[in-house]
């Protein structure tokens, strides 16, 4: 069983790639922290939180940090939680729970 880290408001993917300190740092980049603040989140120094990254930058081939970000999503290595809410709503609309009490628009 393929295990997960959650930071935020993005989820993680364990085992595609990734040490579990890089996508912990990958997943901070992801939500727009430096490294700075990414150190004093999960307790390390902040040349480790940039080694890390340019390990990870190295495992997927880029160059920059919004690169880095985007080739994790596109390799579904991490994915923002708003896509699960989405799903959510997608599907309580779909089962046709109608609420007589809930207007979406108003009466023409």
């Amino acid at each position: 069983m393929e295990s997960t880290i959650t930071s935020g408001t993005w989820k993680g993917h364990l085992g595609r790639g990734l040490a579990p300190r890089e996508l912990e740092c990958l997943l901070a980049v992801a939500q727009g922290m430096t490294a700075k603040e990414i150190a004093r989140l999960i307790d390390i120094a902040p040349s480790t939180v940039v080694k890390r990254l340019s390990a990870a930058m190295f495992k997927l081939g880029v160059h920059r940090r919004a690169a880095l970000v985007a080739e994790a999503m596109k390799r579904q290595i991490i994915s923002p939680m708003c896509f699960v809410l989405a799903g959510l709503i997608a599907m309580h609309a779909v089962t046709g729970d109608a609420d007589p009490m809930r207007r979406d628009r108003r009466v023409p």
